[in-house]
């Protein structure tokens, strides 16, 4: 009898929640455009205004919220808007990021991926993840955005991958998207501490992002953002037991004394090919990946691996935990490693 699929990548997206998608559901049965002035498209803006008021409680912020397609568009809108000039990104940032760096500064990172203590102090707008999506390598963002704002400049810190997960660090423009926390693709949000922190271009979402708004996406975020978030104690015991079990069978554990995001690892198998691995396990039945789905169909060494020195960086995997991931499936993946590093 064949295994059914079994799913180890919810870093590059984790399926909807039951509650968001009632609330998606909802919201398409509310059809009038927020912006109208007529009494539907007033309902549709009461309803819109409520998630995100949502939103920002569930994240326990206190700025704005101008609500996006997701993770990347919020990125370009911060940097390409921002009153301050980018001035510095961490060498392991997205792409999402680093399309948009031009010419500024690349800050080294430490043999965990950490960024180095007061190369931060600039001027200027700096950009530091939160939580690195190949990696799971998280940031001192308390300790950056100190740095960052002792210099006078702004921090706007990629959360797509800690949003829903983590505390929501002091950073001035923060980035996330809904699919990544079990809302729905196409919506997102940029938290912005404060409107005078960018300059408007007109139209909707208070002239900050042109475009009808996303009703039933917003409501799927806010519910997914509510949900109970004590599966990450069992993702964070699943990938101590994968750590263990791994580094046993003489796999490598990518920072494994690092403070990490307990859904995200990433493990050497000395060598066997990154691709050959994937060819591997996808034939088994089991879905990871190399890196960010962003970059995975890319024949580059990672980025992320070659910033940190990562030695056989061309042979390493992610294994990303989501909601649904069960001991039993860990231990069917830990036995599938085995099998293939033993070929």
């Amino acid at each position: 009898m064949t295994a059914p699929p079994l799913y180890l990548d919810h870093a590059a997206t984790t399926p909807l929640l039951p509650a968001a998608q009632v609330a998606m559901l909802e919201g398409f049965a509310i059809w009038a455009n927020p912006s109208s002035p007529h009494a539907p498209g007033r309902r549709a803006r009461a309803a819109l205004e409520d998630a995100r008021g949502r939103i920002r409680a569930a994240l326990g912020w206190e700025g704005e919220v101008i609500l996006t397609s997701g993770a990347s568009e919020a990125i370009a809108i911060a940097i390409q808007r921002c009153v301050q000039p980018l001035v510095a990104v961490s060498a392991v940032e997205h792409e999402a990021v680093l399309r948009h760096a031009g010419e500024a500064r690349r800050l080294p990172v430490d043999a965990c991926g950490l960024v180095l203590r007061g190369d931060c102090a600039l001027p200027g707008l700096v950009a530091v993840q939160q939580a690195n999506s190949e990696t799971g390598v998280m940031q001192p963002l308390e300790r950056v955005a100190d740095e960052v704002h002792q210099a006078g400049g702004l921090l706007l810190a990629d959360c797509a991958q800690g949003a829903g997960k983590l505390y929501t660090p002091g950073a001035d423009l923060i980035a996330l998207s809904a699919h990544k926390f079990g809302g729905p693709i196409g919506i997102g949000a940029l938290l912005v501490r404060d409107w005078a922190l960018l300059r408007p271009t007109g139209g909707q979402e208070r002239g900050y992002r042109g475009g009808t708004e996303n009703l039933p996406g917003a409501m799927a975020m806010a519910a997914a953002l509510e949900a109970e978030r004590g599966w990450l104690e069992m993702a964070l015991a699943l990938r101590d037991r994968l750590d263990t079990a791994i580094t046993a069978a003489g796999g490598l554990s990518i920072a494994e004394e690092t403070a990490r995001v307990p859904s995200i690892a990433a493990y050497r198998m000395p060598g066997k090919s990154a691709n050959a691995q994937l060819i591997r396990f996808d034939a088994m039945g089991i879905a990871v990946s190399a890196g960010s789905a962003c970059s995975s169909g890319s024949l580059r060494t990672s980025h992320v691996l070659s910033a940190m020195g990562v030695e056989g960086a061309n042979e390493v995997i992610r294994v990303s935990i989501g909601r649904e991931t069960t001991a039993e499936g860990i231990d069917r993946f830990i036995a599938a490693w085995r099998e293939v590093a033993g070929r």
